[in-house]
């Protein structure tokens, strides 16, 4: 099966609520900074902004999820994600959830689809 889309990393990158792998993407001539993680198995990818302020939420560099390897952080408001959705569970993301990206995995590798506006 091959993909169309963007190459962001190999499958082997995420392990399931481990490390995220950063990225970027161009949304209208701006960069913008993306993850992709993977979480009881399948991958997702956001926007890399807490739905409370455009910050990025890694307290480490691709370190997303909180200590109970149940949800994703911001590192700077606190405020938790789901990780299979980016929907807002509490905190100052006041309801405002993460921006999804279409990703797909193929022999291996993880691709940013064509849709996802990666220039």
């Amino acid at each position: 099966m091959a993909a169309t889309g963007r190459l962001i990393c190999a499958s082997a990158a995420l392990l399931d609520a481990g490390a995220g792998v950063r990225f970027e993407l161009d949304l209208g001539g701006r960069k913008r900074p993306a993850f992709v993680i993977r979480y009881r198995g399948q991958i997702h990818a956001y926007l890399n902004e807490c739905g409370h302020v455009p910050a990025e939420l890694d307290w480490q560099h691709g370190q997303f999820f909180d200590d109970s390897k149940l949800y994703l952080i911001c590192a700077i408001h606190g405020a938790l994600y789901a990780p299979d959705t980016g929907r807002c569970l509490g905190g100052r993301c006041q309801g405002r959830g993460l921006k999804p990206l279409p990703v797909c995995e193929v022999d291996g590798s993880v691709f940013l689809m064509a849709d996802g506006n990666n220039g």
